[in-house]
């Protein structure tokens, strides 16, 4: 039986899981939807459509280490586009514009998407914690939903207001996640949060072309 360790409650909190949905997302449903769409199913095409594909696997892979799954992370191309399926799925949770739109969205992915709750070692590898996937091996796609479905539910239930949100830039698609007092957030980053300043505040500079009328 594995001994409880300070290290692996910290990397799989709650708040980490959520972070982690919320940067899977963000890599499923980002570079992929900026690519140009072709007409012809061309051999260019194809090309271009296979190295997005795998663009979209390294950066899902890339989050799974830094959020501390263990290797091998292995994903097919498969695994990626119902990853990608569960990832729309998992945004009409973060566009909830209330706590009460956003526990809606969550209880019909809990009715629809997951299993019943249960309590998991890993075989001894972990400590107990627990799940909403139908085994330990469940699909990367099913792990991925109801792994964030628990832990986007538990936040809403701890904080009692919406767990996440969308970006307000308009440039940006990112969602985030909401934790601890304060004002509520609006951009994902600082970096999204000083540009839409920046933006204000030259739109404020200007002024209107009223050009030189009739006197």
């Amino acid at each position: 039986m594995a001994a409880p360790s300070d290290d692996w409650s910290t990397r799989h909190s709650v708040l980490s899981n959520a972070r982690r949905t919320a940067a899977l997302i963000n890599a499923l449903s980002g570079t992929g939807d900026r690519q140009p769409k072709p007409k012809a199913a061309t051999d260019a095409a194809k090309t271009l459509a296979a190295a997005v594909a795998d663009a979209v696997a390294d950066a899902v892979a890339e989050v799974l280490r830094e959020y501390g799954e263990s290797e091998p992370v292995e994903l097919a191309a498969d695994d990626v586009v119902r990853m990608r399926a569960a990832a729309l799925l998992l945004r009409e949770v973060f566009a909830a514009e209330d706590v009460d739109a956003a526990a809606a969205a969550l209880n019909r992915l809990l009715a629809e998407q997951t299993g019943p709750l249960r309590l998991t070692s890993h075989g001894g590898g972990t400590p107990w914690h627990p799940h909403l996937d139908s085994h330990d091996d469940a699909p990367w796609d099913e792990w991925f939903l109801t792994s964030s479905c628990l832990a986007l539910t538990v936040l809403l239930w701890d904080h009692q207001r919406p767990p996440g949100g969308l970006c307000a830039s308009p440039a940006c698609r990112n969602v985030y996640i909401t934790s601890g007092p304060g004002p509520a957030r609006r951009y994902c980053s600082r970096r999204c949060a000083t540009r839409e300043r920046v933006a204000a505040h030259r739109r404020g500079q200007r002024t209107p072309d009223t050009g030189s009328g009739d006197s």
